[in-house]
């Protein structure tokens, strides 16, 4: 009996039994050394998905920072012609600090960005971009890194603030405000001319207007010129974008921008000779 029932497979001793349980932990060390390779995949395709997930979400904040910066605090405009000159050249690009007027008054001398009073520029022949070129230069406009809008504004120098009276020229070529003669070292006079202006002027600035004038004062169409437009010549402080504070393109022209403090030091500031108006009229130079 014991030797058929030895015979039949039976392992008094258990080796059978040892030699199953160890196979059996043998494949089960092989699935569970298998296991992370076959996780592997998904777990580097969530890890891609995070990653990207990361990028959209510092991309959108870094354009939601630009916008709110670019729409409270400084934005940048290229000077598209040379009434500024020497000061500002054709091209460059200026940073211009939106918190005056809002929350800062602007001076005598500042130079400053304005939306056109109505009719200084002259019409603007319709351009049409690409489909993906427009839109890529509507993003970069909204978030500040371009300057779409340019030709829709105006770059020139407070000369006036509300209530100032303004005469030009003297017997030297001077400009007088409030009665006290100027000199100005920021203009540009070509060919030897001594007089700052080639128009003569007599205006007193209404409250709530400029009167603002180009460095180069023999080719800029600024307040002198415009006075038979709406405004009489005088540009609206609410149309004020900014004060230009800075060349920062091209770099090697990079540099801060003046407002000539000891050119307007002995003015006295004037009294407002006008009531607040909607638009001056335009006799008023």
């Amino acid at each position: 009996m014991n030797d058929s029932a030895s015979a039949a497979g039976e392992d008094p001793n258990g080796r059978g039994e040892q030699r199953s349980t160890r196979r059996d932990l043998r494949e089960a060390e092989g699935h569970s050394r298998r296991a992370p390779e076959g996780d592997e995949k998904p777990s580097r395709g969530k890890s891609g998905l995070l990653f990207l997930r990361d990028v959209v979400v510092i991309l959108l904040v870094a354009i939601l920072v630009s916008f709110l910066i670019k729409t409270f605090l400084i934005r940048s405009f290229y000077i598209p012609s040379e009434s500024m000159q020497n000061t500002l050249q054709k091209d460059d690009r200026i940073i211009v600090n939106q918190l005056e007027p809002r929350l800062f008054p602007l001076d005598h001398g500042d130079v400053v960005v304005f939306k056109d009073p109505g009719g200084w520029l002259p019409t603007q022949p319709a351009t049409s971009q690409p489909p993906l070129t427009a839109a890529i230069d509507w993003v970069l406009t909204v978030i500040g890194l371009s300057a779409s809008d340019s030709n829709d504004h105006l770059v020139k120098r407070i000369i006036g603030l509300p209530g100032d009276h303004i005469t030009c020229c003297n017997a030297l070529g001077q400009m007088s405000i409030n009665d006290v003669p100027i000199n100005e070292p920021y203009v540009l006079l070509p060919g030897g001319r001594t007089r700052v202006s080639d128009k003569d002027f007599d205006v007193t600035v209404p409250d709530g207007y400029l009167w603002v004038m180009g460095d180069n004062r023999y080719n800029s169409r600024d307040s002198r010129y415009n006075t038979d437009k709406p405004g009489g010549g005088f540009v609206p402080i609410e149309n004020v974008v900014g004060r230009a504070f800075v060349i920062s393109w091209p770099i090697d022209r990079w540099t801060w921008l003046g407002d000539y403090p000891e050119v307007f030091r002995d003015i006295e500031p004037a009294q407002s000779l006008a009531p607040p108006v909607a638009a001056p009229s335009s006799d008023g130079g």
